[in-house]
């Protein structure tokens, strides 16, 4: 785990929204919306992890996705470096892009069958005109070599390869114009078993030697908590607790967030069998009509009165998270 400073946060979200409109009729005529990111607030330090944790369809690709501004903001802002990506047109977008980068799911989908791995590495490159065209070559088997691949990999195509090789070819790109930040969307969710940890360790090799920070996006919570500094829980838009990894992970303060941990498998037969599992009763609720009050408390234990009426915000100061080591949990009865 690093050690993580006081210093200027790389990235502030602060109060992010992405709500999607529900339209119906010939005129498309808006009846709703689909909160998908419904006030979400973090921030990233330098050379830091942050895991990103929630059952599917909680928000947290969303919120990876509109962080590089993939996705139009409903609300809210966003800063990487200082600079509000709200306020930036196209072409400065594209300038500022060189600083954040992303590693998508599925490394199949991600990489152009009809480009050869060389194309597909160095296009950052092409895109920004950074360098000869030998130069450009050169970075990307240098990118190659990096990432564990043999340079004269460079004329082949993506479906040469196995599905680790594609995902190591996806962070070649992904590191072509040296970002500080990468966000990974389940960077080994489409992987083998065995070639998991392989790719794990990778990252983290890379953010060691680069002074790389992730926004790491998982429902695998034993790879968030290898990887990361500290966790983000998410349920139905909403982060519902923030802390380092340690604390979220051995004194987790929110119902949902031992909900999750609870379900995670153990090694070891005599813990397995000695520890509780808690079982969530009922479906997770429509974003497009989320219940009032504690977006949980239909399917909380401990919800009382007060969680149907009233919703609860993450103690502690307001906005992003003014220190790497504030534990904060949005919970009535925290």
């Amino acid at each position: 785990m690093n050690d993580v400073t006081q210093a200027r946060p790389l990235v502030q979200v602060d109060d992010l929204q992405v709500h999607f409109p529900i339209r119906e009729g010939l005129l498309r005529r808006q009846v709703g919306a689909v909160r998908a990111v419904d006030g979400v607030s973090f921030d990233i330090h330098p050379g830091e992890t942050l895991g990103l944790v929630g059952e599917s369809g909680c928000g947290k690709s969303t919120t990876g996705l509109a962080v590089l501004r993939l996705l139009a903001l409903s609300g809210g802002s966003v800063q990487v470096e200082g600079v509000d990506l709200a306020g930036l047109n196209e072409r400065e977008m594209r300038a500022m892009r060189r600083r954040m980068q992303m590693v998508f799911q599925d490394p199949h989908a991600s990489l152009n069958p009809r480009m050869t791995v060389g194309s597909i590495v160095g296009e950052p490159l092409d895109v920004h005109a950074i360098g000869s065209r030998a130069e450009r070559r050169e970075r990307t088997e240098d990118l190659l070599a990096l990432v564990g691949l043999a340079p004269s990999f460079i004329n082949r195509y993506p479906h040469e390869f196995s599905g680790g090789q594609r995902q190591r070819i996806g962070l070649a790109r992904a590191l072509a114009l040296n970002p500080s930040l990468i966000i990974a969307d389940e960077p080994i969710a489409a992987l083998d078993v065995s070639i998991q940890a392989q790719v794990v360790n990778l990252m983290a090799d890379l953010r060691a030697r680069l002074g790389l920070s992730y926004l790491m996006v998982s429902h695998d919570l034993s790879m968030v908590r290898y990887l990361s500094d500290r966790v983000a829980v998410m349920y139905l838009g909403r982060i519902v607790e923030i802390g380092g990894r340690d604390a979220v992970f051995d004194m987790p303060r929110h119902p949902y967030t031992r909900a999750l941990l609870s379900a995670v498998p153990v090694p070891d037969p005599k813990r397995e069998r000695a520890r509780q599992r808690i079982t969530l009763q009922g479906d997770v609720p429509s974003p497009a009509k989320p219940p009032a009050g504690c977006h949980f408390h239909p399917r909380c234990p401990m919800a009382s009165a007060r969680c149907r009426d009233e919703s609860p915000q993450l103690n502690g100061p307001t906005g992003a998270t003014p220190s790497p080591a504030l534990h904060r949990v949005a919970c009535h009865h925290a």
